[in-house]
Parts: C-alpha cells; structure tokens; sequence
C-alpha cells in the first residue's frame, strides 16, 4: 500500500494524527498493519483448513469507500478478492494490536534513546520484582534490568525498595527491542557515587585515579588532586567522616570503603595501598613482585579478613604483594 494513495478515511486520519503525536512514520504503521492482516489471514485460513502455501503473493488493501481492509491474491497479471467473510473484524483488531505495537515501541524506543545519554552515570530506580537471576527495576514510566552478575554478592533488596544504580548499558536487539541494564556491582559505580556526593570530583579538583573492589565486602580508592590547596583524601572523607558516611549508606553494611592518597612514588603507593596498617616497610620491589614487612602486631590489618586487604592493594598497585612480619 502506497501511502501517497492513503485514502482519506477515518481510519487513515486517525493513523495520521497518532504518527504526529507519537512520532512515528506514518508508512511503518501502514506497513506493520499490512503484515499483521496477512498474517491474520493465513491464521483464519489455516483454521478453515485452507492453509497457504509459502509461495503464495498475498497484498492487502484499504478500500477507499468504507476503510475497510481487503486481502487479493497475486499470480501473475491476475488480482483475486480472497478476504474471507467475518474478515473486517479480524482486521480491525489486528490493526488496532499493530498500532498499539508500535506506539509502545516507539515510545520505548524514545526512552532507550534517552537512557543512552545516562550511560555511565547514576539513576534512582524502585525494585519491583526480583528472581535469582535478575531485579526488575521501576524506572519513570518504563523498567530496567539488574542481572545477578550486576548485584552485589548476597546483597537482598526486596520489592518496594528505592536504591541508586549504575545505568551500565542500553542494548538494542535487531527486532527493535531495547533492554536498559544496570549495576550495583561495577567500579564505576562507585566512582559515581564520589561524584555525586563530593563536590571537588564533581568538579575536577580531587580526581579518582583507580578504585579496587571486592562488591559486598570492602573497596579501596586511590584519589588525588592537581589542586594546590585540596587534601584529596579530606575531601572524601568530609568534616567528622560526613560525606564517606553517605557514601556507605549506598552500600551493604558489609562493605567498607578505604580513601587512600594516589602516588606516582611506587614504595609510597603500595605503603597507602596497606593501609589502615601502619609502620610499613617496603624491602624490594622486582619485576611484578613487592616484598613488604611490617610489625607483628600489624600483620592481620596488613593482609585483612581473608586476605582481602593485601589483594586490593595489589590491584591498585598492579603488583603481587608479599608480606613478612617482623619484630
């Protein structure tokens, strides 16, 4: 059907004004319904027992009397009526499922599209229903996607619950379907967190130069500043611990988040790096391998909970750190 030749019908002007309204090519809707009435049709044909062949041309067409749909059969030079009695209420729901289609996919399209612009950055979203493999996230008028690769390890957030997410990525599928995807588990949304809460990373005074993680259980962030003036570290941390405070309240109560001053000076950054242990000393440090020794009394802050302080230490430094107590 050409929509040049759209006949001036009531039907024709309402697919008109919802394509202004919803802006969406008039030609898409027109098309669609004209794949949905064909498909109709071998559906009722197929339950009369009259199936048709693959290879049969098929092409619908608007009557420009009534607006009412009919379907002819192609062969050749030859135009056959093949609409089936009762057909004009099969193709008025139909159209009416195609055009409620695309109005949803349009509409979604839109929002995909606004969401892209939000990549990377934070959103406030309620859980609406979750299952072991995803949370299902309120997002405005539409809905997000949390995969459980997503979440933090053993961290539950029940329905009803409003918690902040990474917006990590906007997917679209070929079929013109769009899936917004967010985190709770990635770097970034840690250093997202910094930004909104901390007004010199938002505006560049105090940058964050690398952040280590283990989601759920502890994180470390290397900060520093090109700002004479700015302690990097006191800006995160905030007058009497205020602004790291509302940093954790993001974050399950298991995880504790270390701020340590970024080096260019290796030895000092891996002696950051180890903190809250003190009395560092760093005895070699040779190709990817840095011996370190501290004090006895110091050895459990210095590994950390299952090990977990020296292993953050080593991402941040990229080196694998061994430490030796000494007396």
């Amino acid at each position: 059907m050409d929509i040049k030749k759209l006949p001036k019908t009531e039907f024709a002007q309402a697919v008109a004004q919802i394509a202004g309204e919803r802006n969406i090519d008039v030609q898409l809707i027109i098309d669609s319904i004209e794949a949905g009435l064909i498909s109709a049709y071998k559906r009722d044909q197929k339950e009369r027992g009259k199936e048709v062949a693959e290879d049969v041309q098929l092409e619908v067409e608007l009557s420009a009397e009534n607006g009412s749909f009919k379907v002819f059969q192609i062969d050749g030079d030859k135009k056959t009526d093949v609409t089936p009695p009762g057909f004009g209420r099969i193709a008025a729901q139909t159209a009416k499922q195609v055009i409620d289609q695309k109005i949803h996919e349009a509409e979604r399209d839109v929002f995909a599209t606004e969401f892209e612009k939000k990549v990377g950055s934070l959103i406030s979203g309620t859980v609406l229903r979750s299952d072991p493999y995803k949370l299902v996230v309120g997002i405005g008028k539409s809905e997000a996607v949390c995969y459980k690769e997503e979440q933090i390890k053993n961290e539950i957030i029940p329905s009803g619950t409003k918690k902040l997410f990474l917006v990590k990525e906007v997917v679209r599928s070929p079929l013109g379907k769009s899936e917004i995807l967010l985190s709770r588990r990635s770097n970034d949304f840690i250093k997202q967190l910094f930004v909104r809460e901390v007004p010199e990373v938002a505006n560049n005074a105090v940058q964050i130069e690398k952040i280590a993680r283990t989601p759920g259980e502890r994180t470390k962030v290397a900060v520093s500043s090109k700002q004479a003036g700015v302690d990097p570290v006191g800006s995160c941390i905030g007058q009497k611990g205020a602004r790291i405070q509302l940093i954790l309240n993001e974050l399950p109560k298991t995880e504790k988040v270390d701020v340590i001053p970024f080096s260019n000076n290796l030895k000092q950054f891996i002696i950051s790096s180890l903190s809250p242990a003190e009395d560092i000393v760093v005895e070699k440090v040779e190709n990817d391998l840095a011996l370190v020794s501290v004090p006895e009394d110091q050895l459990a802050l210095a590994i950390g909970s299952k090990g977990e302080n020296v292993h953050l230490a080593g991402i941040l430094t990229e080196l694998e750190i061994k430490i030796n107590s000494r007396k």
